[in-house]
């Protein structure tokens, strides 16, 4: 998978990057799919990488900073 320079561009409505969009889009789906319970990060990875081509450690900067817990 060939990865799009605007994947990682804010967009002006929210802030949110492409990425970001799919990581919460596929945690909202996972949620609703186990009833409402947390969804296992390695779980949330598995499905996002079949949406966009992420290295684990750009998975959870970015995770982290979506959950508040990213350096400034």
């Amino acid at each position: 998978m060939a990865q799009d320079p605007r994947d990682y561009l804010p967009d002006v409505r929210d802030g949110l990057t492409r990425v970001e969009r799919i990581i919460l889009h596929t945690l909202n789906e996972l949620q609703q799919q186990r009833g409402g319970r947390n969804v296992p990060t390695a779980m949330l990875y598995g499905y996002v990488v079949e949406h966009v081509n992420l290295r684990p450690d750009e998975f959870q900067a970015i995770l982290a900073r979506l959950v508040g817990r990213g350096s400034l």
